[in-house]
């Protein structure tokens, strides 16, 4: 016969314990679905990721306040990777393999998710990541079935600026890109429109990503050049010393960005002055209208006033909040049980969805969601004005 063996009496308690706690862990879990995010919290565009981040979060505490889906609340499980791509690989790895999350979404930076790629993080998860902040045809050509863009690429970013510059009768374009894909991307869609047009790039100049404020070469090249209008693929902090270093050597040329650039970044770091006229490039609606006419941006502000009243309004937060519900309404369609299979496949069966004024449609191999751009203008008492 086998002998029972007792637990002895002083280990029983905690034992109790133990199984409690892992009881309320697995109800816990049972009545919620885990999003996973890495972003930059710190770092040179310490502000995209925080804006973009407040956003998300409106939507989702909305979608909480309400019960969540089908009675699961939304978590998200955030980190920060102050925008290095080893820090991005890490992360996520670690958010897969404690978290267990359905999906990802809203990672910013072409060398970020770049770097996951390289490293066949969703591949070998086979888990979605959703609106990535970033335009890079490298990252869409060809499509990765896991990841899904709800913005336009910096291709068609860069080549609606030089369409709209050559219509005001601008001819001389030179291009300040950052040395990576992200800039590359731009510079390549700046190019290919200027080459319809029968027209070359005047000059060129480009940056290190890591050091944003080591400009002077780029600007010295460009200035040289006597350009009509210069397409800025750079982040705040380059732009803003870009701006600068042209206007304090006397030169006028139409300065346009690309969307990635906060307007109010800008003149904070450059004054109101200096950057009135500055064009950008947008990829989401106009989120500074309260009574927009389009649904979704009134949706924003209700959301944001309610659950993230002390965050910034902002096309990153707009971008954010876009991109929290086309992820809740893919966790919809998966209906009581959402996995990271049924989240994919939602994904990629998701076509001309109206998140409220604004489409996102994939189907197929189709991973580009959208490619809306329009134009706007910084104006006077820092203003932005479509």
């Amino acid at each position: 016969m086998h002998q029972v063996r007792r637990i002895p009496s002083f280990l029983a308690p905690l034992l109790g314990a133990a199984a409690l706690a892992f009881s309320a862990f697995t109800a816990q879990a049972a009545n919620e679905v885990v999003i996973g995010q890495v972003v930059p919290l710190t770092g040179v565009i310490a502000g995209t990721g925080d804006e973009y981040s407040a956003g998300a979060a409106a939507y989702f505490a909305t979608v909480n306040a309400k019960g969540g889906v089908y009675g699961r609340k939304i978590r998200v499980v955030q980190k920060d990777d102050a925008y290095k791509p080893d820090a991005t690989v890490a992360a996520t790895k670690e958010i897969l393999e404690k978290d267990n999350p359905v999906a990802l979404f809203g990672y910013v930076g072409t060398a970020n998710i770049g770097a996951l790629n390289k490293n066949n993080i969703l591949t070998d998860n086979k888990i979605a990541l959703l609106a990535p902040y970033t335009g890079a045809e490298e990252l869409r050509v060809p499509p990765n079935p896991y990841l899904f863009h709800i913005r336009a690429s910096y291709t068609d970013e860069t080549a609606k600026m030089v369409e709209h510059l050559h219509t005001l009768g601008l001819r001389k374009f030179a291009v300040f890109y950052q040395n990576d894909g992200f800039g590359k991307g731009g510079l390549i869609g700046a190019e290919r429109a200027l080459e319809k047009l029968n027209l070359k790039a005047v000059a060129t100049g480009h940056y290190d990503r890591t050091k944003p404020d080591d400009i002077d070469a780029a600007a010295r090249a460009i200035g040289d050049a006597k350009p009509d209008a210069v397409i800025m693929v750079a982040v705040n902090r380059a732009s803003s010393a870009l701006i600068k270093k042209l206007r304090d050597s006397g030169n006028r040329a139409r300065l346009f960005s690309i969307s990635v650039v906060n307007f109010k970044e800008l003149l904070k770091n450059t004054g109101d002055e200096l950057a009135r006229g500055v064009g950008i490039s947008q990829v989401m609606p106009f989120p500074y209208n309260m009574a927009s006419p389009v649904p979704v941006v009134r949706e924003f502000h209700a959301a944001m006033k309610q659950h993230q009243p002390t965050k910034t309004i902002s096309y990153a937060s707009m971008e954010g909040f876009i991109a929290a519900k086309v992820l809740v309404e893919a966790v919809k369609r998966s209906r009581a049980d959402p996995s990271r299979e049924r989240v994919l496949q939602q994904l990629a069966d998701m076509r001309d969805y109206d998140v409220g004024g604004f489409k996102v449609n994939f189907g197929g191999d189709n991973r580009v969601g959208s490619r809306f751009v329009e134009v706007t203008v910084i104006g006077s008492g820092g203003r932005l004005l479509r």
